[in-house]
């Protein structure tokens, strides 16, 4: 079953954000078992929305990918790691354009 995944980071900025996510490199090197991925300013710092196939799929991109993306850019990354709520998707539609 999907999940859904929304990260709060404290503190968080979008140019952390950016840092991140370019170091990444998300559009020509999508992770396994990612539906959606969106982000944005909220109160208090930077938040995350994706939907995953699997919990699972999250994590392993977490461990293999993200930790060490985020250990490697140091001060310019994420100041703290977000805090996580999982939900269950029932549905998701992905249109063609």
């Amino acid at each position: 079953m999907a999940i859904g995944l929304r990260l709060k980071f404290p503190g968080g900025t979008q140019e952390q954000y950016i840092a991140v996510h370019d170091h990444l490199d998300i559009e020509n090197r999508p992770p396994h078992g990612l539906i959606f991925h969106s982000s944005g300013p909220i109160d208090g710092g930077w938040g995350v929305l994706d939907f995953w196939h699997s919990r699972n799929a999250f994590d392993q991109f977490a461990q293999s990918r993200l930790m060490p993306a985020v250990a490697e850019l140091g001060d310019r990354a994420f100041p703290e790691p977000p805090d996580i709520k999982e939900f269950p998707v029932h549905n998701y539609t992905t249109p063609t354009l």
